[in-house]
């Protein structure tokens, strides 16, 4: 039942919101607080380079048939799903939300809670590790270009190369940078990791109150209602239990040992807040992010409830049974 539970962080999450509708900030303070804002995600970027291990990196991607299937999971499976769920707007779902859950679809997976719930599990950590950072890695540049490809050509949204340049310099370069120094700052940076995590959480609220603050100026609640975020969660639920049921049955349609099924299921399935939030605030810069948003940070909270239950089951299931033999190479 406590997995059930909102965590803490969600807890902030909804407090973000809230402060955000009742006290917005506009103007020349949101000026300001946009590029502290802008500064907290560089750093937030630049800390998941210097946490990454090369060694990590190479080993997990010596088995690339699991890290393709991830990222075709990711990549494509779920932007096809979005597509789908086009069929339900606008009569059921308001244009805005139906533009937050396409873009939900398209982004890169969680590092932290994907990894965490492999190892809970038991599945395979540094394959783990790799699918996770590659997709963040990969999705700075795929996520821009699906955009271009399903927004446009509905009308919605076009993709400038000055977008894809501020995603790169606010994302990629200040995760390149950590990379590099890596081998000089990587264990202090590891060995840190509770003084480090409430930054990572401040910089996507901050993320978060900024979006919200800018949407209920322009009047997102008066838009939506109760209906349209019931609805909102149950649609975020089914595309997760779709993926999830995707996951595990490919997982065994290529027969893929235990860990690694586990690792395709955890890794395949989530959507990352922390990358998505702020890339929403470049691409759909001028509209109304709050409400683009809203279906990600919804599917955040069901994909950690979820996974965490999921993650207990695997490691129950494991402590009962023999271990799986890997399979002949």
């Amino acid at each position: 039942m406590k997995n059930l539970l909102p965590d803490t962080f969600t807890l902030l999450l909804l407090a973000a919101v809230g402060l955000a509708s009742i006290l917005p900030i506009s103007g020349e303070p949101a000026d300001w607080f946009g590029i502290a804002t802008m500064l907290a995600i560089a750093g937030l970027f630049f800390l998941h380079g210097a946490r990454l291990s090369t060694d990590v990196v190479i080993a997990g991607f010596l088995h690339w048939r699991l890290q393709l299937f991830i990222l075709v999971t990711t990549f494509v499976v779920f932007p096809l799903l979005g597509l789908a769920l086009g069929m339900l707007s606008p009569w059921l779902i308001p244009q805005p939300l139906y533009l937050g859950l396409l873009f939900l679809c398209v982004l890169p997976s969680t590092v932290q809670s994907s990894i965490a719930f492999t190892s809970i599990a038991g599945g395979n950590v540094p394959a783990a590790i790799c699918a996770a950072s590659t997709s963040n890695i990969l999705g700075i540049f795929l996520t821009p270009v699906l955009v271009a490809m399903l927004f446009s050509a509905g009308g919605h949204v076009g993709v400038s190369f000055d977008m894809v340049w501020k995603i790169m310099l606010q994302l990629f370069l200040p995760f390149v940078a950590g990379q590099l120094l890596q081998p000089f700052i990587g264990n202090w940076v590891r060995a840190r990791k509770a003084l480090l995590t409430p930054f990572d959480r401040g910089s996507i609220l901050m993320v978060v109150y900024l979006a919200f603050s800018e949407a209920v100026t322009q009047g997102v609640w008066h838009q939506l209602d109760g209906k349209d975020l019931a609805l909102l969660v149950l649609i975020d639920t089914l595309l997760l239990t779709t993926v999830l049921l995707i996951t595990s049955l490919g997982g065994k349609l290529f027969g893929f040992n235990r860990e690694d099924r586990i690792t395709a299921l955890f890794c395949g399935s989530k959507k990352s807040l922390a990358s998505g939030v702020p890339m929403a605030g470049v691409i759909f810069a001028g509209q109304s992010v709050g409400a683009i948003v809203l279906p990600l940070m919804l599917f955040h909270q069901i994909q950690l409830m979820v996974c965490a239950w999921l993650a207990r089951i695997y490691a129950q299931r494991k402590a009962t049974t023999a271990p799986e033999p890997a399979p002949a190479s």
